[in-house]
């Protein structure tokens, strides 16, 4: 694997545990796409840090647990938007 790849991988990784950001912010900080972060997260991170992937795997559940509180606070905040 390129060493180019392996260091975006920890980035990104170091990143989320910093943050505790969801895929996709992380994606839009770093300027790249959603699926090259998880990717990197999912499955690269995994074979070059174990240790470094179970702590973002930790966020990584998290975030796709409330992801549909997220959704609703957003929506819910448009319709108050629309309303004034």
């Amino acid at each position: 694997m390129n060493i180019f790849i392996k260091q975006r991988a920890i980035n990104f990784a170091k990143h989320i545990l910093k943050t505790k950001q969801t895929v996709r912010q992380t994606a839009d900080v770093f300027g790249i796409s959603k699926s090259t972060v998880h990717f990197d997260i999912s499955k690269r991170l995994k074979d070059i840090d174990f240790g470094l992937y179970t702590k973002v795997k930790k966020i990584l559940i998290n975030n796709f647990n409330e992801k549909h509180l997220r959704g609703g606070e957003a929506t819910k905040q448009k319709y108050l938007k629309n309303k004034i």
